[in-house]
C-alpha cells in the first residue's frame, strides 16, 4: 500500500496535522474494497460564521467480503491532496472513522471534523473542498480516493431590508435600503458583499408569494439603496440567490402600510 504520513506545505494556523495521505495524486486500489455513499453534512453546504466554529459529520459505506476493518477520510481544499492549501482531521484520537458493521461484508462509517475560522478556513479556501478516502479489508485489500466527494464549504451571508416612508400614500415612493454582508473569516467580521445582484421583492398583505420587482447591486460597502411605487400593504424585501462562497439569504420581510 502507498501511503505515508506528511504535513501539508501551508502556512501559520491553517497548517494541517500529520496525514497518512497517497504518496500519487491517482487513486490506489488492491482488491475488492470499496467506498460508497459519502455524504458531508447532510448533504447541505457547510456554511460558517465569522467567529464560531462548526462540526460537521461525514457517513460512508465501506464493503469488502473478507469483511471491513479500517478506514479514515479527511478534508482539504486545493487541487489534488499533496497540493492542498487547507484540510481537517477527523476529531477521533487516531484520526479514523468510527464504523459500525452491518453484516459480514458491509459497515458504515463516521467522523466529525472542526471547520474554525482563523484555523482552517481563511476567506480564500471558501468554495469547493474535496474528501480523501481510505479503507482497508480484513485480508489485506484496500481503496484510496483522492476525490471520494466534493462540498462547498461557504461564508455565512446576511440581509437586511428597510422600507420607508411608514405609512406611505398610495402612489408615492417607497425607498428601499438594505446590506449584503458575510463572514470574513480572516479577521472575524462580518463585511459587506460588494457589487452582488440581489432582487428587490414584495408581496401583499393577503399573499403568502414574494414577486420580484427588480434587480440592483450593492455598491462598493456592500450596501443597497432603491425605490419603487406603493400601491398596496405589503412586505418588502431583498433576496441574494448565492455564490459557490456565499450561501442564499433572504431578508426578513419589512411591511408597509399604504394609505
Amino acid at each position: 500500500m502507498r501511503i505515508r504520513a506528511t504535513v501539508a506545505a501551508v502556512s501559520g494556523a491553517l497548517a494541517l496535522s500529520a496525514l497518512a495521505v497517497p504518496a500519487a495524486q491517482a487513486d490506489d486500489v488492491q482488491g475488492d474494497t470499496t467506498i460508497s455513499s459519502v455524504v458531508v453534512n447532510g448533504g447541505t453546504p457547510v456554511v460558517v460564521g465569522a467567529t464560531a466554529k462548526k462540526t460537521i459529520t461525514v457517513s460512508f459505506t465501506v464493503k469488502d467480503a473478507a469483511g471491513v476493518d479500517w478506514a479514515q477520510v479527511i478534508l482539504y481544499h486545493g487541487a489534488n491532496i499533496d497540493a492542498a492549501d487547507s484540510g481537517a482531521v477527523a476529531n477521533s484520537s487516531d484520526g479514523r472513522a468510527t464504523c459500525t458493521k452491518v453484516s459480514t461484508t458491509t459497515s458504515t462509517c463516521k467522523s466529525t471534523f472542526d471547520m474554525e475560522p482563523g484555523y482552517n478556513l481563511i476567506d480564500s479556501v471558501a468554495g469547493g473542498w474535496k474528501v480523501w478516502a481510505i479503507a482497508t479489508g480484513k485480508d489485506g485489500d484496500y481503496t484510496q480516493k483522492d476525490n471520494a466527494k466534493t462540498f462547498q464549504v461557504q461564508r455565512l451571508s446576511k440581509l437586511t431590508v428597510d422600507a420607508a416612508p411608514e405609512p406611505v400614500k398610495k402612489g408615492k415612493t417607497v425607498t428601499v435600503t438594505g446590506a449584503l454582508t458575510r463572514a470574513n473569516w480572516d479577521n472575524g467580521k462580518y463585511q459587506g458583499y460588494t457589487v452582488q445582484p440581489v432582487k428587490l421583492q414584495f408581496r401583499k398583505k393577503t399573499s403568502t408569494t414574494y414577486t420580484t420587482l427588480k434587480t440592483v447591486k450593492t455598491d462598493s460597502t456592500g450596501k443597497l439603496k432603491t425605490t419603487t411605487t406603493a400601491t398596496v400593504d405589503g412586505y418588502f424585501r431583498y433576496s441574494f440567490a448565492g455564490t459557490s462562497t456565499t450561501p442564499a439569504v433572504n431578508a426578513t420581510g419589512d411591511y408597509v402600510d399604504v394609505q
